[in-house]
């Protein structure tokens, strides 16, 4: 089968690893050129790591590195796909721009998916001429290691493109749990729930961030605290969720001010070196000294 990722982000470039070594041919699009690089090379280290811990073999490497491709152009991209799936940023009339785009040079029997993690679906789908045909596939970061994949069902979608994403889903491993096209689904809007309780916390002094990850991490058995996983999502896009969820569901998901601010300056987590935590290379090396603890 080909597959068409649009975007070559940190899910972007996950979803196209799995794909290709799901045996797909795989083209992985964004709109600069370095950035389809970075994605590429993305999945290079990916792969690399896998093999130096040996959870992947050479071959295995190898050739899913010979299915992939990449371009900047968007109709060259989906020209011939039977599986596009958008990994762009979270803005709705991004989403819908580049739909209406796909739908202009894909088969008209080719799946377009949306890997939102909060956006409605349905609304995304409305701007298509064939609704029937677009899901959501909401993957979770690191894609190459988690093995959940939320399938979302909007009002348009059509049984046959469900059992369609459910095979999908299962022949590169992954583990589907189906959900109706709700405001943040049920990953996303149980997750910021825990997460945003979790950052109230710090701001009224309960305790620290790492003694709120560590209650969680050895009391539930949560393999990571909600605020370390705050950084590894991305303050910015628990930010962006958080006020989506608001708007539609109301004041329980307003967002909290040190989340607001921290955002504001930047530290946006994991990828900018600082959140609630320090980071280097992938790994925190210290708490953040904050001084709205």
């Amino acid at each position: 089968m080909n597959v068409t990722v649009l975007g070559a982000g940190t899910m972007g470039h996950g979803i196209a690893q799995v794909s290709a070594m799901g045996g797909h041919d795989v083209t992985i699009r964004d709109i600069d050129e370095s950035l389809v690089e970075d994605g590429v090379s993305a999945i290079e280290d990916n792969l690399e790591g896998g093999v130096a811990r040996d959870k992947v073999s050479r071959e295995k490497a190898d050739e899913t590195l010979e299915r992939i491709s990449g371009t900047t152009d968007l109709a060259e991209a989906v020209t011939g796909a039977d599986l596009v799936i958008e990994a762009i940023p979270e803005r709705m009339e991004l989403k819908v721009d580049t739909l209406e785009t796909v739908e202009e040079n894909v088969v008209a029997d080719a799946v377009i998916a949306s890997n939102t993690s909060s956006l409605s679906v349905t609304e995304i789908a409305s701007a298509a001429d064939h609704p029937e045909r677009v899901i959501g596939l909401h993957f979770f970061n690191p894609v190459h290691i988690m093995t959940l994949v939320e399938i979302v069902v909007a009002e348009q979608t059509s049984d046959e493109t469900v059992a369609f994403a459910h095979e999908f889903t299962e022949g590169i491993e992954k583990v589907p749990v189906e959900v109706t096209d709700t405001p943040g689904f049920a990953s996303s809007r149980l997750g910021v729930a825990l997460g945003v309780e979790a950052i109230r916390m710090v701001e009224e002094g309960v305790a620290s961030p790492r003694d709120i990850d560590t209650t969680m991490e050895l009391g539930y058995n949560h393999p990571m605290g909600p605020l370390e996983l705050t950084d590894v999502v991305g303050l910015d896009v628990r930010l962006e969720i958080l006020e989506y969820l608001r708007e539609e569901l109301g004041e329980r998901f307003k967002p909290p001010q040190t989340l607001k601010r921290k955002v504001r300056a930047g530290n946006l987590g994991k990828k900018s070196g600082e959140g609630f935590y320090v980071w280097e290379d992938g790994e925190i090396v210290d708490d953040a000294v904050e001084g709205d603890r």
